[in-house]
């Protein structure tokens, strides 16, 4: 996942409580299934990377929620790294009674041994959403409300594509509060480049940092598999999660660019009416 914004409003008693819009952008080759409930943990909706066994941005059905980007530096990438992804799955699977906050500081306590991450963890019932990213000093931190976006740097760092979008969600928000996922999906698909005189000087090639530039990556062997957006309503004492995924894998792993296979999900999330009473 290489690109996030999302709408975070804690206090809402009624509309949107958590909005996101994103965009997954991962190597052509790299196996992967498509959002769906887990066999093997049946409260968890997510994709699944069959390489590393992780995920890049998944849900449960008690309320917990976590999404992750790569943090570009290619100088000190290892390639004997842990995989990223299960840093996601753990906070997903583990036993519940952990906060987000609790939990982005136990993961600190290793988080040199990963190649950079950013990851955001929330838990909807309680109300909380922290971040953290091993390549900032900054330490774990609860988020207050409002509009932010990640990408391949730390939180709201201002790359072009990361403004742009972040600013199209707001002002989507703006003028309606709950618009349709599918026009969420779309203010993600994006395929324009920044100028020359924007671009971040990452440590990859000019020619990279253009064609990367973009929302909507498009490129030979690289490129944006999948947009998920994402949406919880606070609503008559109950929260409910709805969600679009639109990917390029019909869940048989044969590609198609640019993806346009949809799935949605919609539940209300377990003992949410209980913990707003």
């Amino acid at each position: 996942m290489c690109l996030i914004v999302f709408d975070w409003r804690p206090a809402a008693t009624g509309g949107p409580l958590f909005t996101l819009t994103a965009n997954r952008d991962e190597f052509l080759r790299r196996p992967a299934e498509p959002m769906h409930w887990w066999q093997d943990a049946p409260a968890l909706l997510a994709g699944r990377d069959l390489t590393g066994g992780g995920t890049w941005l998944g849900m449960t059905r008690d309320g917990r929620f976590a999404a992750l980007t790569n943090y570009r530096s290619p100088h000190t990438t290892r390639p004997d790294a842990p995989t990223r992804g299960t840093l996601v799955s753990h906070w997903l699977m583990r036993e519940p009674g952990a906060t987000p906050l609790a939990y982005l500081h136990e993961v600190a306590q290793n988080g040199d041994l990963y190649n950079g991450f950013n990851l955001l963890v929330g838990d909807w019932t309680r109300r909380e959403l922290a971040w953290y990213c091993n390549r900032s000093p900054q330490a774990p931190a609860l988020l207050a409300e409002g509009t932010h976006g990640i990408s391949n740097a730390v939180l709201d760092t201002p790359w072009p594509k990361l403004v742009n979008q972040r600013a199209a969600l707001a002002d989507t928000l703006a003028a309606d509060p709950v618009a349709p996922l599918d026009r969420l999906i779309d203010l993600m698909r994006d395929t324009r480049i920044a100028r020359d005189d924007e671009l971040p000087a990452t440590g990859i090639s000019l020619e990279l940092e253009r064609a990367w530039s973009a929302p909507f990556i498009e490129s030979p062997d690289y490129g944006t598999r999948g947009t998920t957006a994402l949406r919880v309503l606070a609503q008559d004492g109950r929260l409910r999660v709805q969600t679009v995924e639109r990917s390029d894998d019909n869940g048989s792993h044969r590609i198609k660019r640019p993806g346009d296979y949809e799935r949605s999900f919609t539940f209300d999330i377990e003992g949410a009416r209980r913990a707003a009473a």
